[in-house]
């Protein structure tokens, strides 16, 4: 009787282990998509703070730092690509009275943007500026390829930064 008892028990443990190992499973992809989506619209014209939620999810320490890095990367990256596609589709629209900007507001925009260049994006983790910057590089026409290069190197930095400042408070 001890023996079958024992067995139906450990059966119920490895079953219970197993469901809350699912759970876990769950709360770690339900955070990176948190992180994921608060990414990419912090890197939109939308304003929002994905740090903190990359804070958050460093200091619970559920998941892996590189992880979490990564997640937050991609994200921000994928919202400075959309900004860059906006600008590109809303420059065709530029003489237009509903447009949000201004013809002296474009030319000066131009202006800077010719001035600094692709090495402007750089700064697009910068708050305020940032984002307007990819969205100004879509509508000069900055190739894809460069802007996506030059715009991951300056979300990664951030985010490692962040990391490294953070760290060591843990």
């Amino acid at each position: 009787y001890s023996s079958a008892a024992s067995d139906v028990y450990k059966r119920q443990v490895k079953a219970f282990t197993s469901q809350a190992d699912q759970v876990r499973g769950s709360q770690s992809m339900i955070s990176y998509a948190a992180l994921f989506f608060s990414a990419l619209v912090a890197a939109t014209l939308v304003p929002m703070q994905s740090e903190a939620v990359l804070v958050a999810l460093m200091i619970a320490g559920t998941q892996p730092l590189a992880g979490l890095l990564l997640v937050a990367t991609v994200g921000n990256v994928l919202g400075a690509v959309i900004n860059w596609y906006l600008g590109h589709m809303l420059a065709r629209f530029q003489n237009r009275s509903w447009f949000p900007a201004s013809p002296t507001q474009v030319k000066r925009a131009k202006a800077w943007y010719l001035r600094y260049g692709r090495w402007s994006l750089l700064g697009s983790w910068l708050p305020i500026v940032g984002d307007p910057i990819t969205v100004a590089a879509g509508a000069l026409g900055e190739r894809f390829l460069p802007f996506v290069v030059l715009v991951s190197i300056a979300k990664s930095a951030r985010y490692v930064f962040l990391a490294f400042i953070t760290v060591p408070w843990l």
